[in-house]
């Protein structure tokens, strides 16, 4: 990567002056083919006039053999299924991988920015990631090929992204709690900043209102995704004058956590409560009982943005800008009709 400080001229002026965006100046740098040729012959022109310098691997030399991979954090299981399907494509193409948290903090991703522009990459994987709107033009500068898994807030502008049918599999977790007999579904939904968060919630109040029913405000709580939001709405939605007899919670540790809240009221899940997870984690099948819960093909989702970003490293450009990967109700244990 060359610094900022030696070059002439950065993406954003060129784009500014061309009349184009950032993303499209840095798809011509990068040498990719989505660009109409007119637009290209113009970028190129004021790259050449003002001396940009273009990265090395954009001047047609050897790859870096290096693949970052970036999450807000990695402290959940749910990362390691994503970091094993990037592995695994990464290994097959003889790249390494570096993966890096920033803790959502503006500090630590610009501390990543510049380690990555003091060496080669590949290209980056971004997940869950919802970079400031001047680390993100920053990104784009580098001319580092770039795709988001599941982005937060919204996608990095020009960016492709990674994620899974959301919607859907709130769908399916509501509809199946309701064919078993359940009137007073919850849910214990992820930050409702999140896309994700926001299509399964989404999801599930379609599920009840398909089922003739009424969305109950005070049976909806928000979540973080950890066990310990899902003991404290658990505990909060049980304690209700008119409490449910399912819980749909939009993760699998929420669910956890919603089983230990109804350990705690002296209850058992299925029998006075039946709870639905999301993710199909690992541990899913190892819970006393075993839980029903929405497959999200997390290794699979890592493994398709490590091929996209390989890809566009390579020059080609993305079929989609936004693929999603389908979901599906693995039915286990945790699940039952209401009692008579």
């Amino acid at each position: 990567m060359v610094d900022e400080s030696e070059r002439s001229v950065t993406i954003t002026q060129i784009a500014r002056e061309a009349g184009v965006s950032v993303p499209t100046v840095s798809r011509v740098v990068n040498g990719r083919g989505d660009v109409a040729t007119a637009t290209r012959e113009r970028v190129e022109e004021l790259l050449r006039r003002h001396g940009y310098r273009r990265p090395l691997r954009a001047r047609g030399t050897s790859r870096a053999g290096l693949l970052d991979l970036v999450f807000d954090d990695l402290d959940s299981p749910w990362a390691v299924e994503i970091i094993r399907g990037v592995e695994d494509v990464a290994h097959a193409a003889g790249v390494g991988t570096v993966v890096s948290a920033v803790h959502r903090r503006t500090t630590s991703a610009r501390r990543w920015l510049g380690n990555l522009r003091a060496r080669a990459s590949d290209g980056v994987v971004l997940v869950a990631s919802s970079l400031a709107p001047g680390l993100a033009r920053e990104l784009l500068e580098a001319a580092v090929p770039v795709v988001v898994v599941d982005p937060t807030g919204g996608p990095v502008e020009g960016a492709p992204s990674v994620g899974a049918t959301n919607w859907a599999g709130g769908l399916s977790a509501t509809e199946h709690l309701v064919r078993l007999g359940h009137r007073r579904v919850a849910h214990v939904s992820g930050p409702t900043g999140m896309l994700c968060s926001r299509a399964r919630l989404d999801g599930y109040r379609a599920g009840v209102e398909s089922a003739g029913l009424v969305v109950d405000p005070a049976l909806v709580r928000e979540g973080d995704f950890y066990q310990e939001s899902g003991l404290r709405e658990g505990a909060a939605l049980l304690a209700l004058p008119d409490p449910p007899t399912a819980v749909f919670a939009a993760s699998d540790q929420i669910a956890l956590g919603v089983y230990e809240a109804v350990r705690r009221a002296g209850l058992r899940v299925p029998e006075d409560v039946s709870v639905v997870g999301f993710d199909d984690l690992t541990l899913a099948a190892w819970t006393s009982p075993p839980l029903t819960t929405v497959r999200q093909p997390l290794a699979e989702m890592g493994a398709l943005a490590a091929r996209t970003v390989l890809a566009a490293a390579a020059g080609e450009a993305p079929a989609n800008p936004r693929v999603e990967l389908a979901t599906s109700l693995v039915l286990r244990d945790s699940t039952a009709p209401p009692r008579s």
